[in-house]
């Protein structure tokens, strides 16, 4: 008898209730608290500034915890987001040219319209056109965890279509990171992350299979990014693409697949203990600090909850509509534009791009946390009421 090998992490993510996205929410309503509330205000920005590390880049200063978890941490994210999205074009709902052109059409629009919106709201007010890409990222976690409280009301369809839309909208968001978000590079850094890259490469090539040898040399390749001048996270997705994988069409994923087996133990590291750790460093803003109808906070929630549904069912109608891909199965239309909504909820990739878009100026990072937030809200109540609502799914054939 074939013993079943374990299964995907994201596959895993999809059955369970989504409770990684659901702990997420609650980590960043604790942050919200602590930020606000007179008795531990002082205490959380302690916390979150606490210098807890050496100087690693000179830019960068002493390692504080929010460094710790934005730059080291969110590394550990981005290796997971890197290994499911090698895994899905290899191997899974993207491995053929007709499963990725809906997704990828959607995930595009989804990021184009939302930042012509943010461009639009910040027109002539100086230093806001850098944070454009703010409102173009998905918050994969929290969306399906919003779409899990849904239960069978909500197609296995529509969870695959925004969890594809999600992975090509994070494809885009690390390069937007890495050609936007980068401003000095020390070259000699660059060439010896490059030669690292090549040396995991080869690994791969010679039929390496044990993970250890992937992890000194991903650690080697963080640390070389870092110094680079580029962000560090990077080097998570450029690792992944060096991790091995046996292809599993339609079966359990092997248990001699090196991708599989570190997707499968990473994810529960990420989803239930870094991503709500950086929703807590991250999310903490006061709120009577920066008006919700300021340009920048109104921008970001305008591009979330607007740009998000027009680009999104708008790809999806139109692709549809001239024949050049098919809806997802046993969903509506009116499931279809809920589903859209509820990639307007940016969170995790939006705070983080904020930081990035902001860095130095804290009070733009806390405008932009209020726009993300109430942006990220609305359309995650509008998304379930629109699906609540809904026609319940048609039987599959």
């Amino acid at each position: 008898m074939t013993r079943r090998g374990p299964r995907s992490a994201l596959r895993d993510f999809l059955e369970s209730e989504a409770s990684g996205g659901i702990l997420l929410i609650g980590a960043a309503v604790l942050a919200l608290v602590a930020a606000n509330l007179p008795a531990t205000r002082d205490a959380y920005a302690h916390f979150v500034h606490a210098q807890v590390g050496p100087v690693l880049s000179p830019k960068l200063g002493p390692m504080t915890v929010h460094l710790w978890v934005n730059d080291a941490l969110m590394a550990l994210f981005f290796l997971l987001v890197g290994l499911e999205i090698k895994r899905e074009v290899v191997d899974g709902q993207l491995a053929r040219p007709a499963d990725r052109r809906l997704p990828i059409v959607a995930a595009a629009a989804g990021m184009a319209v939302p930042a012509l919106i943010y461009l639009a709201v910040t027109h002539g007010v100086d230093g806001l056109a850098r944070g454009w890409a703010i409102p173009a990222a998905t918050d994969i976690a929290f969306a399906i965890g919003v779409l899990a409280l849904l239960g069978k009301r909500a197609p296995s369809s529509l969870k695959l279509f925004l969890t594809t839309v999600a992975i090509v909208d994070d494809m885009g968001a690390v390069a937007i990171i890495a050609a936007v978000y980068t401003e000095s590079l020390n070259l000699a850094a660059l060439a010896g992350a490059a030669l690292v890259l090549a040396v995991m490469a080869a690994m791969n090539r010679a039929g390496v299979k044990r993970l250890w040898p992937y992890w000194i040399a991903f650690s080697a390749l963080w640390l070389l990014v870092l110094l680079s001048g580029v962000h560090a996270t990077v080097a998570g997705v450029l690792a992944a693409l060096t991790i091995p994988i046996k292809p599993t069409p339609g079966a359990p994923d092997a248990e001699d697949s090196p991708l599989h087996r570190l997707e499968h133990g990473l994810h529960p590291w990420v989803a239930y203990a870094i991503v709500p750790l950086f929703g807590f460093v991250n999310a903490g803003v006061a709120f009577g600090h920066s008006p919700a109808f300021a340009p920048l906070p109104l921008a970001i929630a305008a591009g979330l909850f607007l740009g998000k549904q027009l680009g999104v069912f708008g790809a999806v109608w139109g692709t549809v509509r001239l024949g050049g891909a098919r809806k997802p199965a046993g969903a509506t239309w009116a499931q279809i534009y809920g589903v859209s909504i509820l990639c307007g909820i940016g969170f995790t990739m939006s705070l983080f791009i904020s930081g990035l878009a902001f860095g130095g100026r804290p009070e733009f990072v806390d405008a932009a946390k209020i726009g993300i937030l109430c942006g990220s809200l609305v359309s995650a109540l509008a998304g379930w009421l629109v699906l609540r609502l809904a026609a319940p799914p048609r039987p599959l054939p």
